[in-house]
C-alpha cells in the first residue's frame, strides 16, 4: 500500500514520516483550505504551476478556495532531505484529480524546526501534448 489513512485521519505517504505533510494532504483533499492555509507559517509561500508565489496563511487559504474546488491529490511517494540549517525538504510524486482531468505532480515542501511550511512548490508532471490537451 502506498498511502492509507490511520485513526488520526491523517494521511500517510510512503517514504515520508513528516505528519504535517499527511496533514496538508488530508486537509486539502476535504476541501478545509483553512486548516491547510494554518499548516504554512506566517511567511510561508505556495507556488502553484504557473503562477507567482502566494504568500501567508489568509492569502494560500483565499487562492485555495478559489482555485482548488473538487480537487483531490493522491500522494504516492516521498524523499525526505534534510539540510544545514535545521529546514527539512521534502519532495512528493503522485496524482491530482480535478473534476476537468488528471495530470501527474511532484510537490516540494520546504519545513522549518517547527514543522510549519514555509513553501510548497507543485510542478506538473506532464508532456507538452499533455499539457496543450487540458486548455479550455
Amino acid at each position: 500500500m502506498v498511502f492509507s489513512l490511520h485513526s488520526s485521519d491523517t494521511l500517510t505517504i510512503q517514504g515520508v514520516n513528516q505528519a504535517v505533510i499527511g496533514q496538508y494532504f488530508t486537509a486539502l483533499n476535504a476541501g478545509d483550505f483553512a486548516a491547510t492555509a494554518q499548516l504554512f507559517a506566517q511567511q510561508g509561500e505556495l507556488y502553484p504551476p504557473f503562477e507567482e508565489a502566494i504568500a501567508g496563511p489568509s492569502a494560500i487559504q483565499h487562492y485555495l478556495e478559489q482555485e482548488a474546488q473538487g480537487l483531490r491529490c493522491e500522494p504516492q511517494q516521498g524523499e525526505t532531505l534534510t539540510r544545514d540549517n535545521d529546514m527539512t525538504l521534502v519532495q512528493v510524486k503522485g496524482r491530482v484529480h480535478t473534476p476537468v482531468f488528471s495530470v501527474n505532480v511532484a510537490w516540494q515542501f520546504l519545513l522549518n524546526p517547527n514543522s510549519e511550511i514555509l513553501q510548497v512548490q507543485v510542478k506538473l508532471l506532464a508532456s507538452l501534448e499533455e499539457l496543450l490537451s487540458l486548455r479550455r
